[in-house]
């Protein structure tokens, strides 16, 4: 998949060793530092090789991610990056570059996954399984409609060798037998699905998410740096999921006024095929575009993230003044506590991006202090929250909901105290940034351990209610 490099262009060692050069030159820059910064450099290269880039289109984009520590670097960035642009305007839509990726084998391969993806969708429907059933069907198993179209696409585009490609299709299977064939008995009131049912629809996905990442790391997943680009990756495809549904609810918006206009009612065909199809194949068609653009420009989650940090921080400060002056303690039922631990995810979510943007050599400035300010209030949000569901377990008793509540409060209480020490130790100076990076990569794996109890151990402790 790799275009050969023209005879023109520097060997890879060659490149690196002109941009160590440059690092150097005139800093006051430790050889551990250079050292430490090359890794990164060489990971970054790793990736992007692996993508579908050529060695010198790899090297210049992961000079540009690593970042500057200073204005001659950014120099030699830019320098190198205008001939990156020239090569991308030259390659005449090669498939081998994911950029000009229209028209491209990977354009070709994630619509094809996308059909597929909708019609699986509605595969239930020949066994007599209807979008409009009030049962818990498809909210249980839109994980299987979705991720495994995505990772397929990964496994084809890294590729996968056959026996990873294996390990990555067992637990899904597995999740798939284990979740449908639960006996879950729902209450008999006006909730239709039991509340180990609800808490294994939230959950199985958190769980299953790393599979997702494991096949986009084309299985080397150890390394932090390719985790990291996991989570940019997570955030982009956020990003252009919800820029695509938002474009869809447009399009079957003029679709019922046109067909409207000649007396058609469409509302039949878009709540049965339009709209199930495209929530699933839109799913693969956001994932092929942050492959496709990523290579270039620079990631919007990272940015967005820098925008929202100052926000989000002002949004907890008034949140817990206006609890200290009104006396008023948080409500612990089930829409709130889940509305809760939302806002507390999106607070994890907005220091990773945050950090995976930055430059490790960067000194400490002023959002590196409003992380802090945003990673403590958060803490003080998450004691209250713990406090408040602590009282409501001791006067009625444990519950699913309760349960899972109460374990996710405490597994985000130690990620944001932990995030907080590793901020303070970096505004000090006490350590580098990227041992905060590394703390937050490790609790991927809390999050999805944590993500597979729920799922698949609460139904029979709690007797599938």
């Amino acid at each position: 998949m790799h275009t050969e490099p023209s005879n023109s262009v520097e060997s890879l060692e060659a490149q690196i060793e002109t941009w160590r050069g440059h690092l150097q030159r005139g800093q006051a820059i430790g050889d551990a530092d250079v050292a430490e910064l090359e890794d990164h450099l060489r990971e970054q290269i790793a990736s992007l090789t692996d993508s579908g880039l050529a060695e010198d289109e790899a090297f210049l984009v992961a000079v540009k991610r690593v970042g500057a520590v200073d204005a001659l670097t950014r120099e030699f960035a830019r320098a190198h990056s205008e001939r990156l642009w020239k090569q991308l305007v030259l390659s005449g839509g090669d498939p081998a570059n994911p950029v000009s990726g229209f028209g491209s084998k990977k354009m070709w391969m994630a619509l094809a996954l996308a059909t597929a993806a909708g019609a699986a969708i509605k595969l239930p429907a020949m066994f007599g399984v209807s979008l409009r059933d009030p049962g818990a069907f498809y909210p249980l198993n839109i994980a299987f409609f979705t991720l495994p179209f995505m990772i397929a696409f990964f496994a084809w585009e890294r590729p996968l060798p056959a026996s990873k490609r294996l390990w990555l299709a067992l637990p899904l299977v597995f999740a798939a037998l284990v979740v449908n064939l639960f006996p879950f008995s729902a209450p008999g009131s006006d909730l239709p699905i039991a509340d180990t049912q609800f808490l294994v629809i939230i959950h199985l996905p958190i769980a299953l998410w790393l599979l997702v990442g494991v096949a986009y790391a084309g299985g080397q997943w150890r390394g932090s740096e390719r985790r990291m680009d996991f989570i940019r990756f997570t955030g982009e495809l956020f990003i252009y999921y919800v820029l695509i549904a938002l474009g869809g609810w447009v399009l079957i918006g003029l679709t019922f006024v046109l067909f409207g206009a000649i007396g058609i009612d469409m509302e039949p065909v878009v709540e049965s095929w339009i709209l199930p199809c495209g929530v699933a194949g839109a799913t693969v068609v956001a994932t092929w575009l942050v492959e496709a653009k990523q290579s270039v420009i620079e990631n919007m989650a990272p940015v967005l993230a820098r925008i929202f940090v100052p926000l989000f921080t002002l949004a907890l400060l008034a949140f817990v003044a206006t609890m200290a002056a009104t006396g008023r303690g948080i409500d612990v039922e089930r829409e709130i506590l889940i509305a809760l631990d939302l806002l507390l995810v999106v607070v994890f979510g907005l220091l990773l991006y945050s950090i995976s943007s930055r430059d490790p050599l960067e000194p400490p400035g002023p959002l590196d202090w409003i992380q802090l300010v945003l990673v403590g209030t958060a803490l003080l949000v998450d004691v209250l929250a713990l406090w408040a569901i602590w009282a409501r377990i001791a006067d009625l008793g444990f519950t699913p909901n309760r349960t899972a509540a109460l374990g996710m409060n405490l597994i985000l209480l130690v990620n944001l105290a932990g995030s907080a020490l590793y901020n303070l130790r970096f505004l000090r100076g006490n350590a580098a940034i990227t041992a905060l990076w590394n703390w937050q990569m490790r609790y991927l794996y809390v999050l999805a351990a944590w993500g597979a109890v729920v799922a698949f151990l609460f139904p029979p402790l709690f007797g599938f209610r």
